[in-house]
């Protein structure tokens, strides 16, 4: 996180005002492109390249960017070529099969063999190509195909702008070695079986990858091939990768898609096939028009709703913009302009994005590079705002960042709801002092989502306090029996199962006597249970939770929260045996106790002078479990307190306190308009006291006709209101 913090200050003010079939198939097709401009016109064109020589020349950070480009490259011309002798693994093989980690390689200890480290066990594996979940050495071997594929492209970069013949040579010479193996690579797939997947790669996806840096390389240099080595570039490898591979993946709207189309439309456009060009653009169920159209939500989050799918997908993209763009086609509409600007509306104050989904926590720092283009194409101050606060040592700020940037933007973030994607953001403070939390309630994901709904994550004080589970590897067994379990986020399990995929709703969002809060419905979760959590940021260190569940039978309601750090003066309770499910399975250290008349008060210490209080309200019976769940591995745990109550109907109050001041909760009767009792499952009424401050918190979801029993507060319908005292 240090790397971010000098963004942050600036940052945070700036972007309030964003919130704002085979493959001959016929076509819906768009007009034709104009006759196509002469090479290179893939990754840069003529202009392109004189606007680089000129950048290189003016901005100093461009130049030391392309002194290193030159040492590299230089390097590379003495050295042979040699290629790998087979394809690659995929890289979410390359875990610990133990300790679910990932490993880092080693030093080489044979022909195409090194060691691989696991930093959870301290030990060293080796790799098994038998078997493509210890195929180990496949991930570095994958690493070096991929290098030398960026070698064409760097190749070929210093040639268009220097003129010097021996890096065309040295692409020529990287090309013409693939044309001359790649069809001799086994095909296979990410379980090491043969007959499918990829040559190069185990699957698409990763092919695709590849063959676009193949084909922007290729295009740098393709008018100094004889007819000849084109012929070979293109039937030994750029054809064979569409036909027998990338083509035949239809994976209607998804981020892999759009590498593909990638690939298909750079093949096509190097080549002049129209088909492919229209194929990968207009296809009516899979181009980049129904990409944009259909899987950038209205907010501008891509519709996965994992923050690394987001960018993946940006990245997968543009190389299929801007090849247009260079042929004579604008593909830079405003569905692509929302996919720069919805991140920075999402992020923390320290301006990186949470881990949900399948997604790791995503540093607008460090995609930098991304914003790059994006402003040069965009010219949106707020992108540039970031650059200004980064390094630029950038491929892409080499290849479009503006030399002059404009001074930056000083806008205020507060609290959002984007009911698109499905978040409501409450944010209090400013810069990476603020209190920030982000509920999730809306579209599952497709296959990235988690089964997570009205989960949540807390950021305080510089950092997470509430965590997501994240994700790890998906060869890691952590992949499905952690991450995509309920149990592994900060939310509601029932009968010990996790939710099924559902979207819920936004029910009320806003701010009232200084309190914001956020009321949302976490959808068909469970068969016949509705789920609604109200939160409510009372001070930027106090966030009181009213969770209401009803069903139409009798069940056990698990609701679980992790916190950060460890925990302190934990009160005894009896040893507790996790049942052997999905995330309860990880759960370790765990005691039960009993929820007594006066409520409970648990701490973390997260350092040595910051302990936050979890404070969990009496009422109906409760039992209290407490232990450790996991992070990055099995040996980074975290605390995790499990709520548990049973019956057809429940409610709890509880409270985070990111401080030791005391706070107490206490629930309220409520009557209807008629003078029936409600359930606190119904309608919620509480009352919080912290020092002098006291608020009433009406939590109301069905819109009842409610009124106090006893000394009355005025008669609503209100979904949620609030009285301070």
């Amino acid at each position: 996180m240090d790397r971010i913090e000098p963004i942050a200050n600036m940052l945070s003010k700036i972007i309030s005002g964003l919130l704002v079939c085979s493959w001959v198939t016929a076509l819906t097709a768009a007009e034709p492109p104009p006759a196509l401009p002469p090479h290179p016109r893939l990754l840069l064109n003529a202009d392109g390249i004189a606007q680089l020589k000129a950048r290189v020349t003016a901005a100093p950070w461009a130049k030391r960017e392309w002194d290193a480009l030159l040492k590299q490259t230089s390097r590379y011309l003495s050295q042979p070529v040699e290629l790998p002798p087979r394809g690659g693994n995929w890289s979410h093989n390359y875990v610990c099969p133990t300790h679910g980690a990932r490993l880092k390689q080693g030093q080489k200890i044979g022909p195409w063999q090194w060691e691989h480290w696991c930093s959870a066990g301290k030990h060293n594996l080796k790799g098994d190509p038998s078997k493509g979940s210890l195929d180990f050495d496949g991930n570095a071997i994958s690493g070096i195909h991929f290098e030398l594929a960026k070698q064409v492209v760097d190749h070929g970069l210093v040639f268009q702008v220097t003129g010097d013949a021996r890096h065309a040579q040295k692409a020529r010479e990287i090309l013409l070695a693939y044309a001359g193996k790649y069809l001799d690579y086994p095909m296979h797939n990410n379980k090491g079986a043969p007959g499918k997947g990829g040559r190069v790669a185990s699957q698409s996806l990763t092919e695709a990858s590849w063959v676009i840096e193949i084909v922007q390389g290729a295009d740098l240099v393709w008018s100094t091939l004889s007819d000849g080595d084109r012929t070979a570039i293109t039937r030994q490898i750029l054809r064979p990768a569409l036909e027998e591979t990338i083509l035949k993946s239809k994976l209607g709207i998804h981020n892999i898609q759009c590498r593909l189309n990638s690939a298909i439309g750079l093949v096509g456009f190097l080549l002049g096939d129209q088909t492919l060009i229209t194929r990968a653009i207009d296809d009516p169920t899979l181009g980049y028009r129904q990409q944009m159209e259909r899987g950038v939500l209205a907010d501008g989050m891509w519709t996965e709703g994992s923050s690394g799918y987001h960018f993946f997908t940006v990245a997968g993209v543009w190389p299929l913009t801007e090849a247009a763009r260079n042929c004579g086609m604008d593909l830079y509409g405003e569905k692509f302009k929302r996919m720069f600007d919805a991140p920075l509306t999402m992020a923390m104050p320290n301006f990186v994005l949470p881990d949900f989904n399948d997604s790791g926590m995503m540093s607008l720092q460090g995609e930098a590079d991304l914003y790059e283009l994006g402003y040069a194409r965009y010219r949106n101050p707020a992108y540039a705002a970031l650059l200004s606060q980064s390094k630029r040592q950038s491929r892409m700020a080499l290849l479009y960042g503006v030399t002059e940037l404009p001074p930056a933007s000083t806008l205020t973030l507060a609290s959002r709801n984007s009911p698109a994607s499905g978040y409501a953001i409450l944010q209090r403070g400013q810069d990476q002092d603020a209190t920030w939390l982000c509920a999730k309630y809306g579209p599952h994901g497709g296959g990235h989502g988690h089964p997570d709904k009205n989960h949540f994550l807390l950021f305080a004080h510089g950092q997470v306090v509430a965590p997501d589970g994240g994700t790890h590897a998906y060869g890691s067994p952590l992949h499905n029996g952690w991450d995509k379990s309920t149990f592994a986020h900060n939310t509601l399990v029932v009968d010990e199962t996790s939710q099924k995929a559902a979207e819920g709703r936004s029910l009320a969002f806003g701010s009232e006597q200084g309190v914001d809060f956020s009321m949302t419905e976490a959808g068909a979760i469970y068969a016949g249970v509705r789920f609604v959590r109200t939160i409510a940021l009372l001070t930027p260190e106090i966030i009181v939770f009213m969770d209401q569940v009803r069903a139409s039978e009798p069940h056990t309601y698990d609701l679980v929260y992790h916190q950060m750090g460890h925990w302190q003066g934990l009160t005894a309770g009896q040893p507790w045996t996790p049942p052997n499910r999905p995330g309860y399975q990880y759960l370790t250290e765990a005691t039960v106790r009993n929820l007594g008349p006066d409520g409970l008060r648990l701490q973390t210490t997260i350092k040595a002078d910051w302990q936050p209080v979890i404070h969990i309200a009496s009422g109906e019976p409760v039992e209290i479990i407490t232990g450790h769940g996991i992070l990055k591995t099995t040996e980074d745990q975290v605390p995790l307190v499990i709520q548990r109550r049973k019956g057809t109907e429940a409610a709890f109050l509880w409270a985070v306190s990111l401080t030791n001041q005391p706070v107490t909760l206490r629930s309220l009767p409520l009557k209807d308009g008629g003078g029936a009792k409600l359930a606190a499952s119904e309608a919620m009424l509480v009352e919080v006291s912290a020092g002098r401050q006291r608020w009433q918190l009406l939590a109301n979801p069905e819109k009842r006709t409610v009124v106090m029993d006893g000394p009355s507060l005025p008669l609503t319908t209100s979904p949620f209101q609030v009285w301070t005292k």
